[in-house]
């Protein structure tokens, strides 16, 4: 079983390209060469937004969504999932990315790259499901929490402060350092959201993020050219464009903190990778309206592990399945995965010969537009529907939501797992128990 499950997983022209076989695979083509160019134009401001929220450099987001997204597209388990960094990875890899350097990172995605595939060869895709949607929902809005905390610094052109901690002492750092604010920045910041956020509700196609960073980077280099704003190249110096750098594996001496934080590590990056990559495919079939070859679960871990594993080699970082990304893909037509090898070309293509001008982005920018990424985590009609289940998956929800901005991302969803497992046998009964009475109830009347 495991030799049939590795040979199925490396057939690289599988039924996800069976589209292609139809008469019209030249329209299809077409349809995904402009689904790849409308999410390329879309990732790269984000793409940049995620690694300086991870503590890494602007480029590295460019590359790491790229190579991400042709890795995943070509050993993945879904026809319509784009890869890339995502929101839910920014609380795991900033912690890390404070305490040691880009060599760690990379050791700890090889391992959990490593426990994906295994995971995807044994047939351990149905685990992710076990993780009860309340916990996802609650973990999805604590992150959006935490993400808007983290980045009001620059949204409010503080400078110089450290933008660790948790949810109370970034707050703190704000009040502390309330006298700093740039109002002008404040206003790139928060224009940059509310444009971002009308233009998309105006339609998908626009590629908004990417129009709100050239605006803000026109308005930055002439009305304010003397407002004191922190651009991108005065955090980061020069964007480079030779993107691709060999980056090994690397380990400071073993001692309890390095095996502790390690594991820390790994255990977030399996975890988000395989919730989130399962929950993007199941959403994208749907989307999609897919009534052909449904995702694979088990290739979709194997590909997965072979992104954590390939991607940070290369200079950049853990990617996984991105919603948004992936909706706008096939909201713009994606049928099949050369969408998402179009968006990996073109993605690069763009950056390398807008390199110089990417540098000239106020950093306030790229904070409003983390702000537009916070608020599509939190949605209103995931978080009614864990509502109108139980008390208990409520309950659930909101100490998953709480416990991740007020501690960190491993003691807020393993503590919520361990709390989901103890006790699901005695909450879950009596609600199937009440559910039974209110049948008899309405039956009797």
């Amino acid at each position: 079983m495991v030799l049939q499950r590795l040979w199925e997983f490396n057939k690289i022209f599988d039924s996800r390209f069976e589209d292609l076989r139809s008469p019209q695979w030249k329209q299809i083509v077409y349809r995904d060469f402009s689904a790849g160019l409308i999410t390329a134009m879309t990732a790269i401001p984000m793409a940049m937004g995620f690694a300086i929220a991870m503590g890494m450099r602007p480029e590295q987001g460019i590359i790491a969504g790229a190579l991400a997204c042709a890795v995943g597209r070509t050993w993945g388990g879904s026809k319509y999932q784009v890869y890339g960094p995502t929101a839910a990875f920014i609380p795991v890899i900033f912690a890390v990315m404070q305490k040691y350097d880009h060599g760690f990172l990379v050791a700890g995605s090889i391992i959990a790259g490593l426990i994906l595939m295994v995971m995807g060869l044994t047939g351990s895709g149905k685990i992710a499901k076990l993780v009860p949607n309340s916990i996802v929902v609650g973990f999805t809005v604590g992150i959006g929490v935490t993400i808007a905390a983290t980045n009001l610094y620059d949204v409010l052109g503080i400078n110089g402060v450290a933008a660790g901690g948790n949810l109370w002492s970034k707050l703190r750092g704000v009040v502390e350092h309330i006298g700093e604010v740039n109002v002008i920045a404040m206003a790139i910041g928060l224009g940059t959201f509310a444009f971002t956020k009308g233009l998309l509700r105006v339609s998908i196609f626009i590629p908004a993020p990417l129009l709100a960073v050239g605006l803000a980077t026109f308005a930055a280099a002439t009305w304010w050219s003397d407002a004191g704003l922190t651009l991108v190249r005065t955090k980061f110096g020069s964007i480079p464009n030779n993107f691709f750098v060999f980056t090994p594996p690397s380990m400071p001496p073993i001692s309890g903190q390095v095996i502790m934080d390690m594991a820390y590590l790994v255990f977030g990056i399996v975890f988000v990778s395989g919730v989130e990559s399962l929950l993007c495919s199941s959403m994208a079939d749907r989307m999609a309206g897919n009534r052909k070859t449904p995702f694979n679960p088990d290739k979709e871990f194997w590909g997965q592990g072979l992104v954590q594993v390939i991607t940070p080699l290369v200079n950049g970082f853990p990617c996984t399945g991105a919603l948004a990304r992936t909706a706008t893909s096939i909201k713009a037509g994606a049928m099949t995965p050369l969408a998402g090898y179009f968006k990996a070309i073109l993605k690069l293509a763009m950056a390398y010969y807008l390199a110089h001008w990417l540098e000239m982005v106020p950093m306030a920018c790229i904070g409003g537009i983390l702000l537009w990424v916070a608020s599509n985590m939190i949605n209103v009609k995931e978080v009614r529907h864990v509502m109108a289940t139980t008390r208990f998956h409520t309950a659930l929800m909101i100490y998953t939501a709480v416990m991740v901005p007020m501690t960190d991302f491993l003691t807020g969803v393993l503590s919520a797992l361990i709390i989901y497992f103890l006790t699901r046998r005695y909450f879950e009964a009596d609600a199937k128990e009440l559910d039974s009475s209110k049948q008899l109830v309405e039956a009797s009347l």
